[in-house]
This record gives structure tokens, sequence and C-alpha cells, in this order.
């Protein structure tokens, strides 16, 4: 999923899938580290995540968020 959406965001150019690590093109939402980098990437971000869906924020739901 992560190849596609970056392809996608990407305008169908492999090669910024190619160039960039899976950790910065999609960080992980529950490590700190990944919360810094994915507020630091710019929009549209993709940010992964294994967190059940009950520990997203209430907002999550309300806002633009693809999922």
């Amino acid at each position: 999923m992560l190849e596609i959406l970056s392809l996608i965001r990407s305008d169908g150019d492999p090669q910024w899938c190619r160039s960039v690590p899976n950790w910065d093109r999609a960080p992980w939402l529950e490590t700190v580290l990944g919360l810094r980098r994915a507020r630091g990437n710019p929009r549209p971000r993709l940010i992964s995540s294994h967190l059940p869906v009950q520990l997203f924020p209430k907002a999550f739901f309300t806002s633009k968020a693809k999922v």
C-alpha cells in the first residue's frame, strides 16, 4: 500500500520511491521520531500505523484524513 500511495503522491514517478526510504516517506505515528518526521513532511502526508482505531483521537475522524 505504501508503494502505491507513494506513486500516487509523486504523480507516478518511481524515483521518489527508490530514493527515499519507507520510514521517511510514511513514518510510524506511534513513535516519537516518527511523529516528528510526519509533522515535518510536506502535505499531503503519508503516515503509517498499527494502532487500533480506538486509540486514535476523535478529532481524527472529523478531519479530512484519508484512511
